[in-house]
């Protein structure tokens, strides 16, 4: 695989979950920069703080997907949020999801399952961007699973970007049909995003990033943050 649609939606914390799935998409954005992929943003919810409700971006390189396929999980943040007046550490979630980016000869997608509704884009607040119906969502009727694109102003190509993202999450979703119970088990634990279920913690106070499936912490959470996951991602390769 040479590249990846990843997805990043703010969990539990509300509007400080928002700006921590803020914090992901800039660490992520910076470190396919340092590795010289290719890098667009396909579908956005921001929120009127500067945060992210949902942020989808495609990343294409060499072994971006072997590099970040790890990454899907829950993330937890414990920092004092900038409106606390308390000095108070709150604890917010955000989760990330990795799919292997696929061909359209990969996956066969009949267009008797596909309920196509053009729909018009919005930003923060739900105010509409633009009056037309340019932004695309589709439904796959047999699964159920929904995908939305509204970056792009022309419907057609809104279009193809929510086909890409669909066959991305098919393909993820067949190939989780073959997995174990316990995939699914972790799948749900993802789509929960509660604080308990985490595979990475970020404590700002005690500057530590902790991944909990290796049990192995970094004092240089800062310089993480910014984009710097090679620590990380080469200790994980290395434990498995």
């Amino acid at each position: 695989m040479k590249g990846v649609i990843l997805e990043i939606r703010a969990g539990a914390g509300g509007d400080e979950a928002a700006i921590f799935a803020a914090d992901l998409f800039r660490m992520y954005t910076r470190y396919a920069q340092s590795q010289g992929w290719g890098l667009a943003v396909i579908n956005e919810n921001r929120t009127s703080i500067g945060g992210f409700k949902e942020v989808v971006m495609e990343i294409n390189g060499a072994e971006a997907y072997e590099q970040l396929q790890n990454e899907s999980g829950v993330h937890r943040v414990q920092r004092i949020p900038k409106t606390e007046k308390n000095d108070r550490v709150h604890t917010s979630t955000a989760t990330v999801a990795v799919l292997p980016k696929v061909e359209s000869n990969e996956i066969k997608l009949n267009p008797q399952d596909l309920q196509i509704d053009a729909v018009r884009s919005s930003g923060p607040g739900g105010q509409n961007v633009n009056k037309r119906s340019t932004a695309v969502r589709i439904v796959h009727l047999p699964t159920n699973i929904t995908v939305f694109s509204q970056t792009e102003r022309s419907q057609s190509q809104n279009k193809e970007i929510a086909l890409e993202i669909l066959r991305a999450k098919l393909y993820e979703h067949t190939r989780n049909q073959q997995t174990s119970q316990l995939s699914a088990d972790r799948r749900q634990q993802i789509g929960t995003a509660d604080r308990s279920e985490k595979i990475r913690t970020y404590n700002f106070p005690q500057n530590r990033v902790t991944d909990h499936r290796i049990n192995k912490s970094w004092h240089d959470l800062e310089t993480i943050i910014e984009g710097k996951l090679e620590p990380i991602i080469k200790a994980f390769h290395n434990h498995g």
